[in-house]
C-alpha cells in the first residue's frame, strides 16, 4: 500500500497502522486528507504521536471524514458539546470501555469512528485493544457465515448507562441493526455485535439468542484479530466503529489517564 503525503507502518497484519508525517491540528491538505482516508479504510484504526490539538482543531480534524456526533448518553464538554472527556484517576470506581465493544451502536446510526487524544497517560498500563471484526467474520465457517446473514439484533444503551446515571430520568437508545453489516467504503464484511449493547438475535428464541452471543462474544476476542497500542502522552487513536471493536484496559489504578474524544457521525449499518 503506497501513500503520497504520509507514512503508514502496519503494527499488525490484519489490523492497525502507525501514521506519521501528519501534524492534525492542520491545516491539512486534499492529498493529505485522502491518504488518511485511504489508511482508515485499509487498517480499521490508525495511530498519530506527538499531536498536541486545541479542542477547536481536533473537532476540525474530525470533520474532515464526516460530521461530528453528539454522544447520546454521556455529556460533552459544556463549551465543546462535541467532545467527551476521558478521564480516570484515582477517584474513579469505573472507567469508560472496559469491555469489548464498538462506540453508541445502540443509536440508530452508529458512529463512523472516534478519535481520541490523550495527553496524560499512566507511566505503564492503560492500553487499548482492538480487534477486527473482518476478520472475526472471516473466520468463522461457511455454515456459520450462512446462519448469521440476514439475522438482526437489538442494541441497548439502557443497561449499560441507567445504572451509571441512576439519577437521570431518561431513556438512552435501543435499536435493531443486523448481525453482519456491509462496509459502506471497502464493501467487505464484518460481524455487528458486542457484549456491551447488543441484547438479543430477534428471530431466535432467548435460549438460541444467548448461546450465539455468547459463541460470538467469546470469538471476537481471538488474540489474533487484535492489536494492543501502547499510549504515550499526546498520542491519538482513530478507530472506524463499523468494523471494529475496542476495550479499554484498566490496569493503572490509582494513575491518571485523561483525554478528548471527537465521534464522527454514521450511518444505519445495512
Amino acid at each position: 500500500m503506497s501513500y503520497q503525503t504520509i507514512s503508514v507502518r502496519p503494527l499488525t497484519l490484519r489490523i492497525g497502522a502507525e501514521v506519521e508525517g501528519v501534524d492534525i491540528a492542520g491545516p491539512l491538505s486534499n492529498a493529505q486528507v485522502d491518504d488518511l482516508h485511504r489508511a482508515i479504510a485499509d487498517h480499521q484504526v490508525i495511530f498519530f504521536r506527538d499531536q498536541q490539538p486545541n479542542r477547536d482543531q481536533l473537532k476540525a480534524f474530525g470533520r474532515l471524514f464526516g460530521d461530528l456526533a453528539i454522544h447520546s448518553a454521556v455529556p460533552g464538554l459544556d463549551d465543546h458539546p462535541e467532545i467527551v472527556a476521558i478521564h480516570a484517576d484515582a477517584d474513579s470506581k469505573f472507567v469508560a470501555g472496559e469491555d469489548w465493544h464498538s462506540d453508541l451502536t445502540c443509536d440508530a446510526e452508529p458512529p463512523m469512528g472516534s478519535i481520541l487524544w490523550l495527553h496524560t497517560v499512566p507511566e505503564v498500563g492503560g492500553d487499548t485493544l482492538f480487534a477486527s471484526m473482518y476478520d472475526a467474520y472471516e473466520a468463522l465457517s461457511p455454515r456459520m457465515k450462512a446462519y448469521l446473514d440476514g439475522l438482526t439484533a437489538e442494541h441497548d444503551a439502557n443497561p449499560v448507562y441507567r445504572p451509571l446515571f441512576p439519577d437521570v430520568d431518561k431513556r438512552y437508545a435501543c435499536n435493531i441493526h443486523p448481525v453482519v453489516r456491509t462496509h459502506p467504503v471497502t464493501g467487505r464484511k464484518s460481524l455487528f455485535v458486542n457484549s456491551s449493547y447488543t441484547t438479543r438475535i430477534m428471530e431466535l428464541p432467548k435460549p438460541e439468542s444467548d448461546a450465539v452471543l455468547n459463541f460470538l462474544y467469546q470469538h471476537v476476542t481471538n488474540p489474533k484479530f487484535q492489536v494492543r497500542f501502547r499510549w504515550r502522552p499526546n498520542s491519538v487513536a482513530f478507530w472506524d466503529n463499523r468494523c471494529t471493536q475496542h476495550l479499554a484496559v484498566w490496569d493503572y489504578f490509582p494513575q491518571t489517564r485523561s483525554g478528548l474524544r471527537v465521534t464522527v457521525a454514521g450511518t444505519k449499518p445495512y
